[in-house]
Formats: structure tokens, C-alpha cells, sequence
């Protein structure tokens, strides 16, 4: 058996390798068109924000502190820091470093926060499973047997203090980015809207470029639901028409008026203007760091394109324009020493050109907002999906385009808060100093959490991860104190919004956990199922039942409480967890784990759906059909092979996921044994044990096959195994317990006895008139309050927070789609 099943193991290895390698040589001719098209694609949606900087920076730097002199220290000083500050961060740590902390593709915030929680034991979201860890997105940087015990990640481990903090920071950094969408709207527009001056008097100046700044920024926020793919053929277009304009009048600001202003870019120039300017130089250092506004974007849409083109748009196209836009804006300072109360891009202009200039600024400012809008919406979708934001509708824009979504409650705040801070402010330097304070507290954010995948996820040594972080911490540091400093002048509002949405999400966050705890302990044992039928008045109706539920595994407390009151249950019942799992993306393969609940007369089953949290969830209509098809692969696959066999033929692979548990149908000769649940209670053991299957096609298409005498089509089929006294259906079991994961070969041929083959048919029977006569889903309509005695914060949290979220928040059914004749809501009070 050993031997069969190792060369087994290697030939099926050997065979992906050499498919693998022969696709990657297939592909290696349109590689390079496939990476420059993307890179082209990536200017309209990363680098909006960015490539709009210089209309903002020379004007918002020398606002208030500083003071263009006939020396042109100031200039050449602030030209200095803005080539190496473009140099330093956007350059060397995204291009070369953060981008290489990719989780299966994807980037952002929860990209390194759900990394590190895969390679230590940090996460606090309920429904851990051991199956999981199978997931073929689950892949770790480097395998276990090469994992170092490193002492951050022992002492991470070990202080559960230390999971809420790390928490807390991903939701500080994920707040910080919802911010800066309601900042960088404003200061981009207002900033190219500010253009007009030239153009017309300062006292109609002053009351046009309000009301025409607001109105662009209703119009934006007006067509978000049509969704980015219907205008986004022109984002790229717009953002390279305006890279080439600023650097094409760059290079004439540069040769027409100093052609040695290169030398600026000498870092003894900062040296110069700190010299010179001592305190105010460091606070107008707020203004500086607005030159790197939207380089977070590198990152977070990684996913929408690939390292390389995000790599090759940057480095040959972006950094050298944005360098000669600034290089030429300095050029031209440098001899109009007149304009030191009138520091505008615009001036640098030449007039002929000056209204094309103004048209296509606007443009390339709807375009970036664009992008920093979408990207909020996106990183809201992912809070949500990880349980820390309340449920909002999310409406996917784009059949094609995967992760387009649109939010309509968050689309009109942030539209109200943008008119808001364009009306209240109404000046670029708070605004500047509003937006600096968002953008560096993102980035600190990221450079802390990089520093522990160093650590964490690529095994480097602690000391690697330590000079990242004071390098780049130290940098971004000086940066957010010069913004700190503002904090009267505009500063204060990213704070007040980041505090506001941290307490939010934390609630939110905080009040789920104790639900899924209350669930958890107040779950019915296996045994009360199996005793209600006929003789207690029970009687099951023709339909399907949909019980959701958070629980993995045990009888939820609604469901008792439902049949209490109303004793009938539908012929065939499910209990549904749709949970989310630490990965960008969970195969359509391998997003059903399918199990029974009793045996095959009940006609009950398990369905645990698993996402990610960037996956597109399903509607109501497409999810009931793809249950049911699943739920019949899984009633074939049950009892078509009742004992697992090694015969080569015409097979279907199962990924067996062992725990060093006992098994009834498979006996180990170590004689390994049975962990205990998560939550480290201990139940009533039952002998009524069945496993728990993940039940895929391989081709990532549904089966539609009913008939049991066809032939089975590929599955992946993940079986785990307790022991005889457990009743919990497999999966909250300690983290801690041993793996091992078998691939084999089973035969497809049936050659059940007949009495298997007509149980099987009446079970796929059964569903099939289940199917037609309707389906009910199930849902809990909870209320949660404190326990008497209950510390302050507690019930502050629960009694007020989290249940006002809930009462004004969208419902599970209105997140769900359920349609309300099919809705059943079952009341439970909990008492956390």
C-alpha cells in the first residue's frame, strides 16, 4: 500500500510539473505583449492618483510655511526631497519589495494581514477548519518542514492581546484608505478646478471654483452604479495623454528657462533647505509627502494586473514623468522669483497651451478619484467578508471584470463627506494636510505589516525585517509627524473618521464573535435530532429547508427553537454555513464541503460554503441550483464508494485530510488519536459519525449527472475522520493536531450490491421531488444583549453599538437575495 501510494504520489507530481512547464513555454512567445498591455491598462487605474500629484504639491508646500527667496534654496530644497522621497518609497519599497508580498496574486491590506494568519495562529475570525489548510489557495510561502520557530511568531502565538492589536492595525490601515477616498477626490478636482484663476478675476474666482468642484464631484459619485467598465477604456487614454503632457512641458520649463536644474536632485539640497528653514522647512514637509499620494494603489490592485506590469508602468513611464513635471515646474520657479504668494502649476504653463492643459487635468482628477473611489468600495466588500464592517449591499458592475463593485450606501456618504470637506475647507493646504495624514498612516501601516511577512511568511532573520522597518518607518514617520503637527489645520479629519470607522468595524467585529460563541455552546447534540419523528408529533413537509447558520458543526439553537414552536421540517434539510476564509480567492472546486447529519434516512446533510475575501458571492437563484447538484455528487460519491480503495482504473481523486484520528473505514498503524474542538468544549459523544466530503468538479463546471449509472466526472473530494464517540461533524478540532495529507485512486466502477444502488436512486429521488415542490430558507432574526454584570465597555459594545448596527444595517436576507416567500425567520435573543 506504502509503495503504490508514493509512486502514485510521484508520477501524478511528475505529470503536473511537466504540464506545467509545458504551458509556461506555450505561453512564453505573448508574455511580453500580454505584460505590456497590461502595464498600459494599469496607468487608468493605479497610477491616476498618483500621476496628479504635481498640480497639488509645489502649491500646498509653499502655502503657509515656507517662502519661494531670490537663493532658491526653498525650491531646489523642496525639489530634492521630492525626488528622493518618489525615489525611496514608490521605487525602491512598493516596486521591489511590497509587491512581492503578494497573497496568490492579490495585494492590499488584507492581502499581508490574511498571509500572516496563515502562517501563524493570529487570526480572530470563528469557523476554523483543518480542511481549510487543504485549499490549494492556502499555499504557504515555504512548507512546514522548513518553517522556522521564530521567536516573533512564538510570542505573536502565545498572547492573544497581541491578535486584537494586529487586528486593530489592519483596521486602522483599512479605515485610513476609506478616508483618503473621501480626501483625494476632493483635493484633485478642487485643485484642477483651481486652474480658472488665471483665467478670470479673483473675486469670481473665489465663487466659481466651489460650485463647479462640487458639481464634478456629483456627477462622479452620480454614475458610480453604472460601474468603472462602462468609461474605463478611457482612463488609460487620459492618464497617458497627461504623464506625456507634464513631462513634455517639463522638458521645455527645463531647457527653456534652467537647464541645470539636475543638480537640485543632489541630496545636499535638503541639507540646505533644513538649514535654512530649520522648523518651518520640517512642518512643510506635509505638503512634500503629497508627491507619493496614491502609491498604496501599486499594491492594492495588484490583483487586477501583475508584478511585472505594474513594475514596467512605473519605472519607465510614471517615475520619469512625474520627475520631469517636477523638475520643470522648478525650472521655471527658479526664475519668477515674483510668484511667491501664487505657487500654481498652471503658471508654468505657457498660455497658448494653458486651456488644453486645464481640460485634460480635469480629466486625469475625475480619473484618479475614480480609482480611489473603486478602491474603497473594494476594500469594504473585503472588510465585510471578513466580518468587520456591517452588511451593505454590494452590486457587482461587470460580468467580465472580476471584483467591480458598487456600494450605494457607501457612495453616498462619501459623496456627502467630499461636498462637506470641498465646502468647509476650501483651501488646498488643509486639504494637503487632511490627505498627507491619510497617506502616511496607510503606509506605515503596510511597512509594519511587510516587516512581519518577512519575518512570518518569507523565514527571513529578524534583523532583515528590522532594518526595513526603521528604514522606511523612519522615513514615513518624519513625514506623518509634519503632518501630526497640522492637526488644527486640517490633520484632525482623517483621525476623526479613522477613529469613528475603527470603532465601527471593531464592534462590528467584536458583537459577531460573541454570537458565533453563544452558538456555539448553546448548540443541540446529534442525538435530539435523531430522536424526533412521528411519535414526539414531528412531521416533515415535501421542500427543501435551508438552515443557515455560523456553526460548523452541531445543531444550531435556532433550529430547535423552530421546531419547537412549529413542529415540521422539511423533507430534505440542510444546514448551510457560508463562512470566508482567509484566502483572496477559494476555487469553485473546492467551495463545498459536504457531509451528512444522521444517516441517509433522515435526509439531512452539512453544506459548509466557503469564499474569499475577494470573491464574487453567488445570487440566491444560481446558489440553491448549485447546492442541490452538489448535494446529489456528494449522495453519489457516498454510496457508490463505501470504502475507500486503492485500485487503479477509471478514477476520481480524493484528497484525504487526516488528523491522526482513528477511523471506523481506515485504520492508521500509528494508532493516532483525536484532538479536541476549538472551543475546548466537550460534548456528548455519539457513534452516529459521518464524514465530511469537499465536493468539486475538476473542471470547475457543475454536475449535472443524476443518473447513478452514468459515470462519475473528476471530483476533489477532501475526507476527514473522528473518532467513534464524537458527534461534532469533524472540523472544530484543535489546529494543533497532526496532519497528513494522502492523494489515492478510487475506482469508479460500481459494483455495489443492489439494495446500495436503490437506496441511492430513492435518495436522488427524494431531492429531485424536493427540488421541484420548493425550497425555504431558514435565517435567524437575533437580538443580542450583555449578561447582567457585564463590564462597561461590554455593554456599550453590545447593548448599544453593535445592536444599532444590526437594526440599521442590511439584513441576511437582503444580503442573501432571498426572495420573502421563501423566507423563514427564526427569533433568538442571546445573552453574551
Amino acid at each position: 500500500w506504502d509503495l503504490h501510494l508514493a509512486c502514485f504520489i510521484f508520477f501524478s507530481n511528475s505529470e503536473n510539473m511537466d504540464l506545467g512547464n509545458k504551458s509556461c513555454w506555450g505561453k512564453s512567445k505573448d508574455s511580453w505583449r500580454t505584460t505590456l498591455m497590461l502595464a498600459y491598462q494599469s496607468l487608468g487605474i493605479v497610477y491616476g492618483d498618483l500621476s496628479i500629484s504635481p498640480i497639488y504639491v509645489y502649491k500646498s508646500t509653499f502655502s503657509e510655511d515656507i517662502h519661494h527667496s531670490q537663493t532658491n534654496v526653498e525650491i531646489f530644497g523642496v525639489l530634492s526631497f521630492v525626488f528622493w522621497t518618489l525615489t525611496l518609497v514608490p521605487l525602491f519599497k512598493y516596486v521591489f519589495i511590497v509587491l512581492r508580498a503578494d497573497d496568490n496574486g492579490e495585494g492590499g491590506t488584507f492581502a499581508l494581514y490574511s498571509s500572516i494568519c496563515r502562517h501563524a495562529k493570529v487570526s480572530l475570525l470563528p469557523n476554523r477548519q483543518i480542511a481549510d489548510e487543504s485549499l490549494s489557495t492556502y499555499k504557504l510561502k515555504q512548507p512546514p518542514e522548513r518553517e522556522n520557530g521564530s521567536k516573533v511568531k512564538i510570542l505573536l502565538e502565545k498572547h492573544k492581546t497581541l491578535h486584537t492589536a494586529l487586528l486593530i492595525l489592519v483596521l486602522l490601515g483599512t479605515c485610513m484608505v476609506i478616508g483618503d477616498g473621501v480626501l483625494t477626490p476632493v483635493i484633485s478636482v478642487f485643485s484642477a478646478v483651481s486652474g480658472l484663476e488665471l483665467s478670470m478675476s479673483k473675486e469670481h474666482h473665489e465663487y466659481a471654483v466651489i460650485p463647479i468642484t462640487c458639481f464634478i464631484l456629483v456627477c462622479l459619485f452620480a454614475l458610480q452604479h453604472y460601474g468603472t467598465h462602462r468609461v474605463g477604456f478611457l482612463f488609460a487614454p487620459v492618464v497617458l495623454l497627461w504623464l506625456l503632457c507634464i513631462s513634455g512641458l517639463g522638458l521645455y520649463n527645463i531647457f527653456h528657462w534652467n537647464p541645470y536644474v539636475y543638480k537640485a536632485l543632489s541630496p545636499y539640497y535638503m541639507y540646505k533647505f533644513l538649514k535654512k528653514t530649520k522648523k518651518q522647512g520640517w512642518m512643510s514637509l506635509g505638503g512634500i509627502l503629497l508627491c507619493i499620494t496614491g502609491s498604496e494603489a501599486m499594491f492594492a490592485d495588484l490583483g487586477h494586473f501583475s508584478y511585472a506590469a505594474i513594475q514596467i508602468a512605473f519605472t519607465f513611464l510614471v517615475y520619469p514623468a512625474l520627475i520631469l513635471g517636477y523638475m520643470g515646474q522648478a525650472a521655471y520657479l527658479s526664475k519668477h522669483h515674483q510668484m511667491d504668494d501664487d505657487i500654481s502649476y498652471y503658471v508654468s504653463v505657457p498660455e497658448s497651451v494653458r486651456w488644453p492643459v486645464l481640460v485634460i487635468a480635469i480629466l486625469a482628477s475625475v480619473v484618479g478619484s475614480q480609482a480611489i473611489i473603486s478602491g474603497t468600495f473594494s476594500i469594504i466588500n473585503q472588510s465585510q467578508s471578513l466580518r468587520c464592517f456591517p452588511r451593505v449591499k454590494v452590486v457587482h458592475t461587470s460580468d467580465k471584470k472580476h471584483g467591480q463593485v458598487y456600494i450605494p450606501e457607501i457612495n453616498w456618504i462619501l459623496m456627502i463627506l467630499c461636498i462637506a470637506v470641498t465646502v468647509g475647507f476650501r483651501d488646498i493646504r488643509h486639504m494637503g494636510n487632511a490627505s498627507g495624514l491619510a497617506v502616511m498612516a496607510v503606509m506605515l501601516v503596510t511597512t509594519c505589516l511587510t516587516s512581519l511577512v518577512i519575518i512570518l511568511c518569507w523565514h527571513k532573520p529578524p534583523i532583515l525585517a528590522l532594518c526595513f522597518l526603521l528604514f522606511f518607518g523612519s522615513i514615513e514617520l518624519l513625514y506623518f509627524s509634519a503632518s501630526l503637527v497640522k492637526f488644527r489645520e486640517g490633520a484632525w479629519l482623517p483621525i476623526l473618521l479613522a477613529l469613528i470607522l475603527v470603532t465601527i468595524m471593531f464592534v462590528w467585529h467584536y458583537g459577531t464573535i460573541k454570537k458565533y460563541e453563544y452558538d456555539l455552546q448553546n448548540k443541540v447534540s446529534l442525538e435530539w435530532l435523531l430522536a424526533l419523528g412521528p411519535s414526539v408529533g414531528i412531521s416533515r413537509v415535501p421542500g427543501i429547508g435551508l438552515v443557515f447558520t455560523d456553526l460548523t458543526s452541531g445543531i444550531p439553537a435556532n433550529f430547535s427553537r423552530f421546531v419547537t414552536n412549529l413542529p415540521a421540517f422539511h423533507r430534505i434539510l440542510v444546514f448551510v454555513c457560508v463562512k470566508s476564509v482567509p484566502v483572496p480567492f477559494v476555487p469553485p472546486a473546492e467551495r463545498y464541503l459536504m457531509g451528512r447529519v444522521g444517516p441517509a434516512s433522515l435526509r439531512s446533510y452539512r453544506c459548509i460554503v466557503r469564499y474569499g475575501y475577494r470573491d464574487v458571492h453567488q445570487d440566491v437563484d444560481s446558489f440553491e441550483s448549485e447546492l442541490v447538484n452538489r448535494i446529489a455528487d456528494f449522495i453519489c460519491y457516498d454510496w457508490s464508494h463505501p470504502e475507500l480503495t486503492s485500485d487503479p482504473g477509471n478514477f476520481f481523486y480524493i484528497q484525504l485530510v487526516f488528523s491522526g484520528i482513528q477511523s471506523p473505514n481506515l485504520t492508521w498503524g500509528d494508532g493516532s488519536h483525536a484532538g479536541n474542538e476549538e472551543d475546548g468544549s466537550r460534548s456528548t459523544r455519539s457513534s452516529e459519525e459521518y464524514r465530511l466530503a469537499v465536493i468539486g468538479n475538476s473542471n470547475l463546471s457543475s454536475t449535472q449527472a443524476f443518473d447513478p449509472d452514468e459515470s462519475m466526472q473528476q471530483f476533489s473530494v477532501s475526507v476527514g475522520f473522528q473518532s467513534a464517540e464524537s458527534i461534532s461533524d469533524i472540523v472544530e478540532m484543535d489546529l494543533q493536531a497532526r496532519q497528513r495529507r494522502v492523494t489515492f485512486s478510487v475506482d469508479d466502477h460500481n459494483d455495489s450490491d443492489e439494495p446500495r444502488d436503490v437506496q441511492m436512486r430513492e435518495e436522488l429521488k427524494d431531492l429531485s421531488d424536493a427540488q421541484q415542490s420548493g425550497t425555504a430558507f431558514i435565517l435567524g432574526h437575533s437580538h443580542v444583549k450583555s449578561k447582567q454584570g457585564s463590564a462597561v465597555f461590554k455593554k456599550l459594545a453590545i447593548d448599544f453599538g453593535y445592536n444599532f448596527l444590526r437594526r440599521n444595517c442590511r439584513g441576511p436576507d437582503v444580503v442573501l437575495k432571498v426572495p420573502p416567500a421563501s423566507l423563514l425567520e427564526v427569533g433568538m435573543v442571546y445573552v453574551v
